[in-house]
């Protein structure tokens, strides 16, 4: 069974996310109680419907759903369940102000302001956070974003345990992309904005990526980088990770960036893995 489990701070997203599941034909529970997790997926698994796939949204209103979850967890992967936790986070400006738009109270703390809520709900959800398989961050994402990014990181992962791969290029002048686990900065690198017969081509050019590979920094980098990579992504594959987003950046997202996260994708996506590379800003500027 696929058990995706999501989790987070309130007023980030966390019934927007569960009803796109619900979308996707996952069999979807709110507010369930840690102690009831394993024999609830015991009659899951027994019923005649076969459900396979199920989401639960598991977060601070349950006040004992910290205790015994990494054992939990731990026995239904041992079970040969899919275990994935999405853990679903905003900035404190942003929390703050969906719940004055809202005018609802929070959650966490009885008679507390919503500054002092969300203090106390990250000091709660700091173990879990470490936990987290997936972790998106929902501070630029207005609710239709946030959908098609959950079903997409969703399907994604729907061909099994194996661990899907997101590389994509950015530049940093449009800001991080949220949804990024690892980032690089390649910024270091010689620029082809600077010259004349590169300026207005993209790093998918051959002849901008030919200048940015053939610097000795880049081949440096890149097998380093390389290494690093394939030190890491059995990790994150064997504690359960279901989806890696991998940003590259530069300054404007068009060159260098574009460059090192095509030659990335040469060697990432070659193997036995799902990987999908993709350009953010690239027609930017």
């Amino acid at each position: 069974m696929r058990i995706v489990i999501i989790t987070g701070m309130s007023g980030s997203g966390k019934s927007t996310a569960v009803k796109a599941l619900e979308d996707e034909g996952f069999f979807c529970l709110d507010n369930l109680p840690m102690q009831l997790l394993q024999p609830f997926i015991e009659l899951a698994g027994n019923s005649r419907e076969r459900i396979a796939d199920v989401a639960l949204v598991i977060d601070i209103r349950a006040r004992d759903f910290l205790r015994g979850r990494e054992d939990v967890f731990r026995e239904l992967r041992a079970a040969g369940h899919q275990v994935e936790i999405m853990f679903l986070e905003a900035s404190d400006q942003v929390l703050i102000r969906r719940f004055s738009e809202t005018r609802r109270r929070h959650p966490a703390l009885e008679g507390a302001t919503v500054p002092e809520g969300i203090l106390f709900e990250r000091g709660q959800l700091a173990a879990l956070y470490r936990l987290a398989t997936i972790i998106v961050d929902t501070s630029e994402l207005n609710v239709h974003q946030l959908r098609d990014l959950v079903t997409r990181r969703i399907r994604e992962g729907k061909s099994g345990r194996e661990m899907a791969i997101h590389l994509q290029s950015f530049g940093f002048r449009y800001g991080l992309p949220p949804e990024s686990d690892l980032v690089m900065d390649v910024r270091f690198l010689p620029n082809p904005f600077f010259i004349p017969e590169l300026k207005d081509n993209s790093g998918l050019e051959p002849q901008v990526r030919d200048f940015v590979l053939a610097q000795p920094e880049s081949a440096d980098f890149l097998q380093r980088f390389k290494d690093l990579l394939d030190f890491l992504l059995p990790g994150y594959q064997r504690e359960g990770k279901a989806y890696l987003t991998i940003s590259i950046g530069c300054t404007g997202g068009r060159h260098r960036s574009v460059a090192i996260t095509q030659a990335l994708g040469e060697h990432i996506c070659s193997g036995a893995i799902t990987c999908r590379v993709s350009h953010r800003d690239i027609d930017r500027g």
